[in-house]
């Protein structure tokens, strides 16, 4: 993830997935029955798949590069900080009681020693700006800065309440959820 402050504490935000689908959208096709794209995952041979109930691993973005700043990642928030990398990271899905394992590396960098923080956060600004004028692509509503869909999305959400599938409702109100997932915390 990267972040920059602008004016107004509005702030771009850029947060992916160094895979070409994060592993929430493969639950999600499984929790619809539906197919994912060929290009998002392989099965246990490495090959391509469209079954989301088959998938043991997500592809790369962008091929090489993508693998490359995937394993940048791994490097920064695993090896360099002597925590889990790799497959040694733990699964986010496969057993709620234990907490994750893995590692995170934050980087803050202080605008003050390169430039004046408040000519920083008026670039920024105008970045934004710069993004929001620029001429959509047919069929495009807007173009936007990184992070602005979720904005939009959070106060529609504040306004309208948060979308989500019955499978993972009746989860949530189930007493699986409390009686296994929280039991060895206070």
């Amino acid at each position: 993830a990267f972040a920059a402050q602008g004016e107004d504490d509005k702030v771009m935000t850029f947060d992916m997935a160094t895979t070409v689908q994060a592993w929430g959208k493969i639950l999600d096709a499984r929790s619809r029955n539906d197919v994912i794209p060929d290009n998002w995952a392989v099965n246990e041979q490495g090959e391509p798949t469209t079954d989301p109930f088959e998938v043991k691993a997500l592809v790369p973005l962008s091929g090489p590069k993508g693998y490359g700043l995937m394993m940048m990642v791994d490097v920064l928030s695993g090896i360099l900080l002597g925590l889990p990398f790799g497959s040694r990271v733990s699964s986010m899905y496969n057993d709620l009681t234990e907490g994750r394992n893995l590692g995170q590396l934050h980087i803050v960098i202080n605008p003050s020693y390169f430039t004046d923080p408040q000519t920083f956060k008026q670039n920024i600004s105008q970045t934004m700006k710069d993004l929001n004028a620029v001429k959509p692509a047919p069929g495009v509503k807007q173009v936007l800065y990184p992070g602005q869909n979720c904005d939009i999305n959070e106060d529609e959400s504040n306004l309208n309440g948060i979308e989500i599938v019955d499978e993972i409702y009746q989860y949530l109100l189930s007493d699986t959820l409390y009686n296994h997932s929280y039991d060895h915390k206070d």
